[in-house]
Protein backbone atom coordinates (compact mmCIF):
# COMPACT_ATOMS: atom_id res chain seq x y z
CA UNK A 1 0.00 0.00 0.00
CA UNK A 2 1.61 2.97 -1.12
CA UNK A 3 1.12 6.36 1.33
CA UNK A 4 -2.00 7.71 -0.79
CA UNK A 5 -4.04 4.61 -0.29
CA UNK A 6 -2.88 4.27 3.24
CA UNK A 7 -4.03 8.26 4.02
CA UNK A 8 -7.29 7.78 2.37
CA UNK A 9 -8.15 4.32 3.89
CA UNK A 10 -7.29 6.41 7.42
CA UNK A 11 -10.02 8.53 6.51
CA UNK A 12 -12.39 6.52 4.88
CA UNK A 13 -12.61 4.57 8.42
CA UNK A 14 -12.44 7.25 10.77
CA UNK A 15 -14.66 10.44 11.69
CA UNK A 16 -12.42 13.82 11.27
CA UNK A 17 -12.56 14.23 15.02
CA UNK A 18 -11.44 10.82 15.98
CA UNK A 19 -8.08 10.93 15.03
CA UNK A 20 -5.33 12.20 17.77
CA UNK A 21 -4.18 15.55 16.41
CA UNK A 22 -7.68 16.68 16.15
CA UNK A 23 -8.21 20.24 16.67
CA UNK A 24 -11.39 22.03 17.41
CA UNK A 25 -9.45 25.42 16.95
CA UNK A 26 -5.93 25.61 15.63
CA UNK A 27 -4.86 28.21 18.49
CA UNK A 28 -1.00 27.46 18.18
CA UNK A 29 -0.80 27.63 14.21
CA UNK A 30 -2.86 30.98 14.31
CA UNK A 31 -0.84 32.21 16.81
CA UNK A 32 2.18 31.85 14.51
CA UNK A 33 0.82 32.96 11.30
CA UNK A 34 -0.45 35.95 13.49
CA UNK A 35 3.34 36.30 14.72
CA UNK A 36 4.64 36.14 11.16
CA UNK A 37 3.14 39.29 9.90
CA UNK A 38 1.91 37.61 7.00
CA UNK A 39 -0.29 40.05 5.06
CA UNK A 40 -3.91 38.97 4.56
CA UNK A 41 -3.37 38.91 0.83
CA UNK A 42 -0.27 37.25 0.44
CA UNK A 43 -1.48 33.64 0.62
CA UNK A 44 -1.06 30.64 2.64
CA UNK A 45 -0.81 26.87 1.82
CA UNK A 46 -1.43 24.54 4.82
CA UNK A 47 0.65 21.26 3.69
CA UNK A 48 -1.07 18.19 4.61
CA UNK A 49 -4.07 20.07 6.00
CA UNK A 50 -6.45 17.54 4.84
CA UNK A 51 -9.90 17.82 6.97
CA UNK A 52 -7.79 20.50 9.36
CA UNK A 53 -10.07 23.41 10.26
CA UNK A 54 -7.26 25.64 9.87
CA UNK A 55 -8.42 26.75 6.77
CA UNK A 56 -12.03 27.60 8.48
CA UNK A 57 -10.12 29.89 11.25
CA UNK A 58 -8.01 31.58 8.10
CA UNK A 59 -11.21 32.62 5.93
CA UNK A 60 -12.74 33.93 9.32
CA UNK A 61 -10.33 35.84 10.00
CA UNK A 62 -10.18 37.44 6.45
CA UNK A 63 -7.04 35.58 5.14
CA UNK A 64 -6.90 35.55 0.93
CA UNK A 65 -5.55 33.00 -1.47
CA UNK A 66 -5.54 29.91 0.60
CA UNK A 67 -4.62 26.79 -0.51
CA UNK A 68 -4.32 23.37 1.24
CA UNK A 69 -2.21 20.26 -0.08
CA UNK A 70 -2.54 16.86 0.96
CA UNK A 71 -2.13 13.38 0.05
CA UNK A 72 -5.49 12.10 0.70
CA UNK A 73 -8.47 13.30 -1.51
CA UNK A 74 -10.97 11.74 0.96
CA UNK A 75 -9.56 14.51 3.76
CA UNK A 76 -9.52 17.06 1.46
CA UNK A 77 -13.23 16.10 0.25
CA UNK A 78 -14.61 16.84 3.91
CA UNK A 79 -13.06 19.90 4.05
CA UNK A 80 -14.59 21.20 1.23
CA UNK A 81 -18.04 19.36 2.45
CA UNK A 82 -17.26 20.94 6.05
CA UNK A 83 -16.80 24.55 4.17
CA UNK A 84 -19.66 24.64 1.75
CA UNK A 85 -19.91 27.22 -0.26
CA UNK A 86 -16.49 28.73 1.01
CA UNK A 87 -14.90 25.81 -0.79
CA UNK A 88 -15.16 27.69 -4.16
CA UNK A 89 -12.63 30.42 -2.74
CA UNK A 90 -9.80 27.86 -1.54
CA UNK A 91 -7.22 25.98 -3.84
CA UNK A 92 -7.17 22.25 -3.07
CA UNK A 93 -4.37 19.71 -4.15
CA UNK A 94 -4.34 16.33 -3.94
CA UNK A 95 -0.30 15.62 -4.41
CA UNK A 96 2.56 14.50 -2.53
CA UNK A 97 4.50 17.25 -1.18
CA UNK A 98 7.77 15.67 -1.99
CA UNK A 99 6.61 15.69 -6.01
CA UNK A 100 4.31 18.68 -6.09
CA UNK A 101 4.66 21.58 -8.74
CA UNK A 102 2.73 24.95 -7.27
CA UNK A 103 1.21 26.79 -9.97
CA UNK A 104 2.20 29.90 -7.95
CA UNK A 105 3.74 31.12 -4.52
CA UNK A 106 2.87 31.94 -1.39
CA UNK A 107 3.78 34.36 1.46
CA UNK A 108 3.35 31.52 3.83
CA UNK A 109 4.18 27.95 4.53
CA UNK A 110 1.90 26.00 7.27
CA UNK A 111 2.39 22.24 7.88
CA UNK A 112 0.95 20.50 10.98
CA UNK A 113 2.63 16.86 11.43
CA UNK A 114 3.03 16.16 7.80
CA UNK A 115 7.03 16.53 7.52
CA UNK A 116 7.45 14.22 10.93
CA UNK A 117 5.95 11.84 8.64
CA UNK A 118 8.95 11.56 5.87
CA UNK A 119 11.41 9.24 7.35
CA UNK A 120 13.47 8.66 3.96
CA UNK A 121 16.03 11.29 3.58
CA UNK A 122 15.59 11.24 0.16
CA UNK A 123 12.10 12.33 1.06
CA UNK A 124 12.61 15.24 3.27
CA UNK A 125 15.17 16.35 1.04
CA UNK A 126 12.08 16.75 -1.95
CA UNK A 127 9.58 18.35 0.49
CA UNK A 128 12.55 21.34 0.96
CA UNK A 129 12.94 21.30 -2.73
CA UNK A 130 8.89 22.04 -2.94
CA UNK A 131 9.66 24.50 -0.09
CA UNK A 132 11.43 26.56 -1.87
CA UNK A 133 9.79 26.25 -4.98
CA UNK A 134 6.20 27.41 -3.93
CA UNK A 135 7.62 29.85 -1.12
CA UNK A 136 7.74 33.41 -2.28
CA UNK A 137 11.03 35.02 -1.77
CA UNK A 138 11.18 36.28 2.24
CA UNK A 139 8.28 34.49 3.09
CA UNK A 140 7.66 32.64 6.06
CA UNK A 141 7.25 28.96 7.24
CA UNK A 142 5.49 27.65 10.13
CA UNK A 143 6.52 23.82 10.70
CA UNK A 144 4.82 21.64 14.00
CA UNK A 145 6.56 18.24 14.69
CA UNK A 146 6.54 15.89 17.22
CA UNK A 147 8.75 17.00 20.04
CA UNK A 148 11.83 14.79 21.39
CA UNK A 149 9.70 13.32 23.92
CA UNK A 150 6.62 13.03 21.67
CA UNK A 151 5.08 9.76 20.11
CA UNK A 152 7.56 7.84 17.87
CA UNK A 153 4.48 6.08 15.79
CA UNK A 154 1.33 7.71 14.38
CA UNK A 155 -1.53 5.96 12.42
CA UNK A 156 0.72 2.98 11.74
CA UNK A 157 3.54 4.70 10.69
CA UNK A 158 6.97 5.43 12.22
CA UNK A 159 7.42 9.30 12.49
CA UNK A 160 10.85 11.38 13.19
CA UNK A 161 11.25 13.92 16.49
CA UNK A 162 12.50 17.51 15.99
CA UNK A 163 13.69 19.85 17.95
CA UNK A 164 15.34 23.51 17.01
CA UNK A 165 18.73 21.65 16.00
CA UNK A 166 17.82 19.27 14.04
CA UNK A 167 15.05 20.87 12.25
CA UNK A 168 17.27 23.36 10.88
CA UNK A 169 19.58 20.82 10.08
CA UNK A 170 16.94 19.80 7.51
CA UNK A 171 15.67 23.17 6.35
CA UNK A 172 19.11 24.30 5.60
CA UNK A 173 21.23 28.04 6.44
CA UNK A 174 18.67 29.83 4.28
CA UNK A 175 16.07 29.51 6.54
CA UNK A 176 16.28 32.13 9.62
CA UNK A 177 14.82 30.57 13.00
CA UNK A 178 12.38 32.86 14.33
CA UNK A 179 10.02 31.56 16.87
CA UNK A 180 9.49 28.24 18.93
CA UNK A 181 6.49 27.01 21.02
CA UNK A 182 6.07 23.45 22.84
CA UNK A 183 2.19 22.38 23.45
CA UNK A 184 1.06 19.32 24.54
CA UNK A 185 -1.61 18.18 22.52
CA UNK A 186 -4.90 16.71 24.47
CA UNK A 187 -5.97 13.98 22.09
CA UNK A 188 -10.18 13.20 21.79
CA UNK A 189 -9.24 10.26 24.17
CA UNK A 190 -7.56 12.97 26.81
CA UNK A 191 -4.02 11.44 26.29
CA UNK A 192 -0.77 13.41 25.72
CA UNK A 193 1.10 14.26 23.00
CA UNK A 194 3.75 16.88 22.74
CA UNK A 195 4.44 19.26 19.65
CA UNK A 196 6.93 21.67 18.79
CA UNK A 197 6.26 24.60 16.89
CA UNK A 198 8.97 26.29 14.50
CA UNK A 199 8.85 29.60 12.80
CA UNK A 200 11.21 30.64 10.18
CA UNK A 201 11.90 33.37 7.48
CA UNK A 202 13.59 32.56 4.43
CA UNK A 203 16.07 34.54 3.56
CA UNK A 204 16.25 34.65 -0.70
Amino acid sequence: MNRQEHWNQIYQTKGTDDFSWYQRCPDFSLALIAASGVSKDAGIIDVGGGASTLVDALLDDGYMHLAVLDLSGVALGHSRSRLGARANTVEWFEADVTSFNSPRRFGLWHDRAAFHFLTAADDRRAYVATLRRTLQPGGAVVISTFALDGPSRCSGLDVMRYDERSILAELGGEFRFQEFRRETHITPWKSEQRFNYFRFQWQQ
